[in-house]
Order: C-alpha cells, then structure tokens, then sequence
C-alpha cells in the first residue's frame, strides 16, 4: 500500500465501534535506523483519546490494528481513553 492511498479511509476505533473521522493528508513517522514505520501522524481536528501535538494527531502503529479497502481499524488502550471520557 502507498501512502497516498490512506487518504479519504475512515478511522474506526475497535472498542467503542465508533467514527473517529476521516483521513486526509497523511505522514508517517519512520525510524531511521530500522526502517519501520512508528506512527501516522494526521492532521487533526476533534480525536479523543490519542496525543496531539500540535494540529495533528500520532497514531502510534501498534494500535492499529487493520487497513481495509475503505476505513482502518485502530484499537486504543482504555490508559489513553479513560481520562477524555
């Protein structure tokens, strides 16, 4: 999958079945030294549950859990939700 072609998927947090909007431009975060691809890192608007920096959003890339045809699923530990609830 190119990076390109993550545009316009909706993101799905497993847990809560819910929306959390829909990707536009992405960047990945890349660890130089390995190669591996750390985190998405989205421009944001409204996301609970995940650290902003800024105006975007670091999806760190273990909580996501798959990439389909039209949305990904990502999957956030109750830590990172529980205090936006």
């Amino acid at each position: 999958m190119r990076l390109s072609e993550l545009g316009g998927k909706e993101i799905v947090d497993v847990k809560r079945a819910e929306r959390l909007g829909v990707l536009g431009q992405t960047d990945l975060e890349i660890n130089e030294q390995t190669g591996q691809i750390n985190a998405l890192i989205i421009p944001s608007l409204k996301w609970f549950g995940l650290r902003k920096q800024g105006s975007e959003v670091r999806v760190p890339w273990q909580h996501i859990k798959k990439i389909g045809t039209d949305m990904i699923i990502i999957d956030i530990p109750d830590e990172y939700t529980n205090d936006n609830e």
